[in-house]
């Protein structure tokens, strides 16, 4: 299966460096030195190369891997617009995923809410990301950097007597200009994985 991955990350990052290097590197945006672009992904530092991807001086071969190569050969230099907010079954073709979308990267965050919250200044500044003071009806909330242009906006609410915990992730209205649509479900499916990493860890 690693395999798999990695044959489609290198096909990803083959149409990624054909870009002009100038324009990959503002679009990522990216610095580059040594043969590769240095950028932040995943809450991790990133290098990425003509043949593979390092994350924090691991080779990736999985997923993750994959949604970077594939960030990197569709972002544009666009600016990211955060307002208006967007729910991910608004995205066109959105709505197919949402089954998923709702299971991997909503719910699977509902049992760490508390947890979540007690680590909040360390998951944001782990993804150069800031709290929302614009929030409203909910007990906390902040927006983090998956990708440099996928920005996630989250809102959490802890269980009460009355409710129990939710999650709901929201996206730059346009967020599919960096990303397929696809990509914006798994992105946030493996935000939520590494975000239980985190909380687990601290």
């Amino acid at each position: 299966m690693s395999q798999n991955f990695l044959d489609i990350q290198k096909g990803y990052l083959r149409k990624a460096w054909s870009r002009p290097l100038d324009e990959l590197e503002v679009a990522l945006p990216a610095r580059y030195g040594g043969g590769c672009f240095h950028f932040q992904a995943f809450g991790g530092q990133c290098e990425l190369h003509p043949d593979q991807i390092i994350l924090d001086s691991q080779m990736m071969s999985g997923p993750e891997g994959v949604l970077i190569a594939m960030y990197a050969s569709f972002v544009t230099n666009e600016m990211v617009q955060l307002q208006p907010l967007k729910a991910f079954k608004q995205f066109p073709g959105g709505m197919g995923y949402q089954g998923a979308f709702t299971t991997n990267a909503e719910k699977a965050l509902i049992p760490y809410v508390e947890a979540i919250q007690r680590h909040q200044e360390e998951i944001i500044y782990r993804f150069s990301g800031h709290p929302n003071k614009d929030a409203r009806r909910c007990d906390f909330s902040f927006t983090i950097y998956s990708l440099p242009r996928i920005p996630l906006y989250y809102i959490f609410n802890r269980a009460d007597e009355e409710f129990p915990a939710s999650v709901t992730c929201l996206f730059a209205s346009n967020a599919d200009r960096f990303i397929p649509v696809a990509g914006l479900a798994d992105t946030a499916e493996y935000t939520a994985k590494k975000v239980i990493q985190l909380v687990t860890e601290f």
